[in-house]
């Protein structure tokens, strides 16, 4: 189409990018507001001005380089949302360990294939959380992980020791850290977010400094944060969406961290943002549906609320005039990204237009290139014309750990990272997001790879054949059903059946909700399974056709 504009823009921003590596930045931070709030914990009452924060990551940092650990070896946290889990993100990246999230949801099978692939050489560790005993699974995969050499326990005579240890020494000589930090490059690999892979296993996409101090230094710009903004943060702090767009952005402002509860809990963060009077709440669209239908909804305090970022899946149009007239989040942001791209490519800016707001994903970010390609010939196609959604710029990953291969296949010579994503931009930049070219399932925030699952149930011996697909749910939005084929004379499974044998072993959030056995499943005459037929009777399977 001659004439046509094509589906490419980039973020002109009058301000520069940071050179910082992340410790740098905060020991600016700290420098500068020393005595305003940088950590509140809600739900235990613990609080730190920037001051004693900066203290604390000091001493931490200090203690794990007593503990031998070195730029480029790898620690991994595993626990839910925690103070700890902060000073351990800020305590590896002032001396260049890397931090590798675990998400707290994952179960032996999935910590085994992290602990093993990261090489990981310390794990630091809540000792449990609600139904989960973690150092009993810690116990049991550790002989089977060869380079993890210690693991700390939160709350426990070790942890303790690491902090003591490292305040002590460093209060005696603060050159060992002085000397690390120093040694930084911001292009230095300092984080691994492990991925639902579609190859059976996550792929941990390694992020430097630059990838992510700048992604939660933008976002936080398109939120005009100041330091006078205190953030509620109840979404996770293993995505990028807690300690990216929530503690970076915090720290990179001198706005205030606030941590309403370890998971999330609606009645926990409507209190947190009251007490604490946070001016600026995030959550997927879930958790805003939630804290509206609290039944003590009216009688919270929230009017501090200016702003906020709705993430991880669309909001439903009502849901965001709600979150806007009845919060009093006028500004909220919405905002579309991939762990790849540290995370966020796009975002709505705080004067769009409710209908900008829930039917796009808004504009390109600052310093960011995004264009929408043709995925058979992989040219741009002109606006108003679906394609796959490519970002480039600062964001983009370094690749996954020890993944040549998959990396290729993610991000282009040009170093466009391929999203896997329809979208379709419009004459004024703006994207939606139409679909997906892969099978993606995103339950609740949480993006499922079915091809995982499936490898996962392939180990059942009674099993032949698994194939798992999305389907729509009122609560979370996607759930996961899964069609089996049976071994020859083994006994049918149920969903019961199939659920208990995943328990234990996979994340709850991916264990199939319906189970459906079949002889065959509808394929292609090149024998391809077709999951789109599979969906289509699914929903007439699950009564919701």
């Amino acid at each position: 189409m001659t004439g046509s504009l094509p589906s490419y823009t980039s973020g002109v921003w009058d301000a520069p990018m940071l050179g910082d590596t992340i410790g740098d930045n905060l020991d600016r931070t700290v420098a500068a507001h020393r005595d305003r709030d940088a950590l509140v914990d809600h739900s235990t009452g613990r609080r730190w001005t920037y001051g004693e924060f900066g203290t604390a990551v000091d001493g931490l940092a200090a203690g794990l380089l007593r503990r031998g650990l070195a730029k480029g070896d790898r620690v991994g946290i595993w626990a839910p949302n925690c103070p700890e889990w902060t000073l351990v993100q800020y305590a590896t990246a002032k001396i260049g360990v890397i931090l590798v999230n675990i998400n707290p949801a994952y179960r032996s099978h999935e910590l085994k294939y992290v602990l093993e692939q990261a090489g990981i050489r310390m794990l630091v560790s809540a000792a449990s959380f609600k139904t989960s005993d973690y150092a009993a699974m810690i116990e049991e995969v550790r002989p089977n992980c060869p380079d993890l050499e210690s693991v700390v326990l939160l709350g426990g005579e070790d942890w303790a020791g690491l902090l003591a240890d490292g305040a002590a020494a460093h209060a005696a000589d603060p050159s060992a850290l002085s000397a690390a930090q120093a040694a930084l490059s911001a292009d230095d690999p300092i984080n691994i977010q492990y991925t639902s892979g579609t190859t059976g296993f996550p792929k941990g996409a390694t992020l430097s400094h630059h990838n992510i101090l700048n992604n939660g230094y933008f976002v936080g710009e398109l939120c005009h944060y100041t330091h006078e903004d205190r953030v509620c943060i109840p979404v996770p702090f293993y995505h990028c969406f807690g300690m990216v767009m929530g503690n970076l952005a915090c720290t990179s402002h001198g706005a205030a961290m606030v941590i309403p509860a370890p998971a999330f809990e609606p009645k926990a963060t409507l209190e947190a943002v009251q007490a604490e009077r946070c001016t600026s709440l995030y959550g997927v669209p879930t958790m805003f549906i939630a804290e509206l239908a609290d039944p003590d909804f009216a009688s919270y305090d929230l009017t501090s609320l200016r702003t906020g970022i709705m993430a991880g899946s669309p909001c439903p149009v009502e849901v965001m005039k709600q979150v806007i007239e009845q919060m009093g989040m006028a500004e909220v942001s919405i905002c579309y990204g991939m762990t790849e791209t540290s995370p966020v490519s796009l975002q709505t800016r705080s004067d769009d237009t409710i209908d900008q707001r829930v039917s796009t994903v808004g504009r390109v970010g600052p310093h960011l290139e995004v264009k929408i390609v043709d995925p058979a010939t992989g040219l741009t196609v002109p606006r108003g014309e679906p394609g796959e959604l490519c970002t480039r710029g600062y964001s983009v990953m370094l690749g996954y750990w020890n993944n040549p291969e998959k990396t290729a296949e993610a991000v282009d010579g040009a170093r466009w990272m391929h999203t896997g994503d329809i979208g379709v931009m419009d004459a004024d930049g703006y994207v939606a997001i139409t679909g997906r070219i892969k099978d993606m399932v995103i339950r609740g925030g949480e993006n499922i790879y079915p091809r995982e699952i499936e490898e996962f149930l392939y180990s059942h011996p009674d099993i032949l054949d698994a194939q798992v697909i999305g389907v729509p749910d009122a609560k979370y939005g996607e759930e996961l059903m899964v069609w089996i084929r049976m071994r020859e004379g083994a006994d049918e499974l149920d969903a019961d059946s199939v659920r208990a044998f995943c328990t234990g072993k996979l994340a709850g959030y991916k264990i199939p909700r319906y189970v459906h056995v079949v002889d065959e499943f509808p394929m292609t005459v090149t024998g391809k399974v077709r999951k789109i037929e599979m969906r289509e009777q699914s929903l007439e399977l699950i009564g919701q056709a």
